[in-house]
């Protein structure tokens, strides 16, 4: 199991290395399937009157599905503690999805392929440039049912997820309302003859 631990305008102690390697690696045997790597960052927020400015972002990838879990905290230990314990719920839910999928005929792979990241820092957007467009991203297409994109939805953390609807070959966007619940956008269809 491969952790790789990095810090964001922050030092990344031994102490703070070994904390990662306990809390997460223990997280990371509630699924413990070959190959998995956990990409760990951590960063403190500068906003004075946050009580909670440590951050923790936990990216794993896993036969080709990725999790993703950020948690804040008073102080870097016990956000970790809060990432480690949010990693477990999503892989225990990630879990029961791929079990029950695989039931079908289905595989991880199948599900989400996503591209490989080299640096989790790179994703991420910095605090002067929040007016700004500062990246574009193209993505693949993956046809699937509006079910596995509600599970992509759920384990990549995202408000919303694009994808190609398999039955229609039509793009839809499936999205986390604010009351609760999901909604999905789907394009009007024309009917022929108007």
């Amino acid at each position: 199991m491969d952790i790789k631990v990095s810090g964001r305008k922050t030092t990344v102690t031994d102490a703070l290395r070994a904390h990662v390697d306990e809390k997460i690696g223990e997280s990371l045997k509630v699924f413990d399937i070959e190959p998995m790597t956990a990409d760990v960052v951590l960063r403190y927020e500068k906003n004075p009157s946050n009580p909670n400015p440590a951050i923790v972002e936990v990216t794993v990838r896993a036969r080709g599905s990725v999790i993703r879990a950020a948690e804040h905290g008073a102080d870097m230990y016990a956000a970790i503690d809060l990432a480690a314990d949010k990693v477990t719920r999503q892989l225990r839910k990630f879990k029961t999805r791929v079990v029950d999928n695989r039931q079908q005929g289905l595989s991880a792979a199948d599900v989400a392929p996503v591209e490989p990241v080299a640096d989790l820092a790179d994703l991420l957007i910095p605090e002067d440039d929040d007016e700004q467009l500062v990246r574009v991203k193209e993505i693949e297409l993956t046809p699937m049912t509006e079910e596995q994109a509600l599970v992509q939805t759920d384990l990549l953390g995202h408000d919303f997820y694009v994808f190609e609807n398999s039955t229609t070959g039509l793009v839809n966007v499936v999205y986390h309302r604010k009351n609760g619940g999901y909604g999905i956008i789907k394009p009007k269809l024309e009917v022929e003859g108007e």
